[in-house]
């Protein structure tokens, strides 16, 4: 249970073993722990959206391990927005 997680829609485990989580209605994507228990990071949030991405909701999410990006479907079923990680 975490604030930030709002309405949780889609799920993606990467290799890590971590779960990355879109909360559809907080706007946001995290990243918690294997268990579930603890969330690690907030990966996209609304303040890191374009502003016309910003009224779209977040229900899909990937890793792309060969170039270190996240890829969120959004709901109004046009757009997607790819996030760097370091």
């Amino acid at each position: 249970m975490d604030p930030e997680l709002q309405y949780p829609w889609g799920l993606h485990v990467p290799p890590s073993g971590q779960v990355l989580v879109c909360g559809s209605s907080s706007h946001a994507v995290i990243q918690v722990d294997g268990e579930g228990r603890k969330r690690l990071a907030t990966l996209l949030s609304e303040q890191l959206v374009s502003q016309k991405d910003r009224q779209t909701n977040p229900v899909s999410v990937c890793y792309n391990t060969n170039m270190h990006q996240i890829i969120v479907g959004l709901n109004n079923g046009k757009n997607i927005v790819v996030s760097e990680l370091q």
